[in-house]
């Protein structure tokens, strides 16, 4: 009696166990019909187990996977012989929605009574394959900002050496079209050195130096900054940005490289003069930077591209600056930079922190 009650206690904890695992089993008899479906069976498949239970197995599976594993079901049945008994094989499976995962699956027999039974245990691999992705991707991209580090430093001198002889030769020559092609190179110079510093920053691991940071500090910063070139184009500034101080937690040299080229962006956006917003609000304990203009605005079909590397409108922009900074935004937790625009009224960014205090 203590034998039998013992032993129903062992099959109720099996199956407690079984049922509450995270990989899907699901068990057949011979005839391809579904005896046990658990709990992460319903959640991988998306089949709950009532539509399951007592029916065929390809109610669950592609048609070719249902031919190759009745296949291989009959073929042991009558040999014996196990193929893909024992061993694990990753293959495309497909929920009941018809999307598709990776999947790894394992199969185990089992007899009882005479009778063979037949267990399938899926885990689906989507996270797996997503961190996989993500390694790789981390590892190429570290190889390829070791290749940019070291073409971009090849690159500078000779740019450096260039620059400095054209601006030497610019001072002293007193011909008009030789000083205007001498000008050409200059500036071309200047970009091209930006453009290799935008691809040392977007090609090569980024550490951030989180402290505690005043944001209207750094935004004073970014206004000194700006202020005499908007003046020079006839763009008026409204800074509404609370003499309180707010702290966050950040980097501030980062950061102010954002905020910096935000308001750069909005400046260039209005070529005719205009009205750039520099405004702070706190929404519970998040501050929202809105950096505002009414500019041109950019057309929808080029919103969703706006923060991809090597997206540009401008004649000269690298399209590096915006993706640069929502990837530094992003990298501080719990922030976000997002935009919403118009065309012919504008353009306003959005840059939402979280507060760490008061300041002093």
């Amino acid at each position: 009696m203590d034998s039998h009650r013992d032993e129903n206690k062992e099959v109720t904890i099996i199956k407690s166990a079984v049922e509450n695992t995270n990989e899907a089993f699901v068990t057949i008899d011979r005839n391809h019909k579904v005896l046990f479906f658990n709990r992460a069976a319903e959640r991988i498949f998306g089949y709950s187990r009532e539509e399951v239970i007592g029916n065929d197995l390809d109610v669950i599976m592609a048609p070719t996977c249902s031919r190759n594993h009745r296949e291989a079901v009959d073929r042991y049945i009558k040999t014996g012989i196990p193929k893909r008994l024992g061993h694990a094989s990753e293959l495309l499976a497909i929920r009941k929605d018809g999307s598709t995962f990776p999947a790894n699956i394992s199969f185990s027999v089992s007899k009882v009574n005479g009778d063979l039974y037949f267990t399938g245990i899926v885990r689906d691999l989507t996270e797996t394959k997503v961190l996989q992705e993500r390694i790789l991707r981390s590892e190429r991209l570290a190889a390829l900002g070791q290749f940019v580090a070291e073409i971009t430093h090849e690159i500078k001198n000779p740019l450096m050496m260039i620059g400095g002889f054209a601006r030497q030769l610019t001072r002293k020559t007193k011909d008009d079209q030789t000083l205007s092609k001498l000008n050409i190179i200059t500036e071309e110079v200047r970009r091209l050195e930006e453009l290799l510093k935008e691809l040392r920053e977007y090609y090569l691991p980024r550490t951030l130096n989180l402290e505690e940071m005043d944001v209207f500090g750094v935004l004073q910063e970014v206004y000194d900054l700006v202020k005499e070139d908007c003046k020079r184009k006839k763009i008026k500034i409204d800074f509404k940005i609370p003499e309180k101080s707010l702290l966050i937690k950040g980097d501030k040299d980062k950061l102010k490289q954002v905020f910096l080229n935000l308001v750069k962006n909005a400046i260039d956006a209005m070529e005719a003069g205009g009205l750039l917003v520099v405004a702070q609000t706190i929404t519970g304990e998040q501050v929202e930077i809105t950096i505002r203009d009414n500019g041109c605005g950019i057309p929808e079909e080029n919103r969703e591209k706006i923060f991809s590397p090597f997206f540009t409108t401008k004649r000269h922009g690298t399209g590096l600056g915006l993706n640069i900074s929502k990837s530094i935004i992003e990298d501080h937790e719990g922030s976000s930079l997002t935009l919403t625009s118009e065309v012919g009224k504008g353009t306003t960014f959005k840059v939402t922190l979280p507060v760490s205090g008061p300041g002093k």
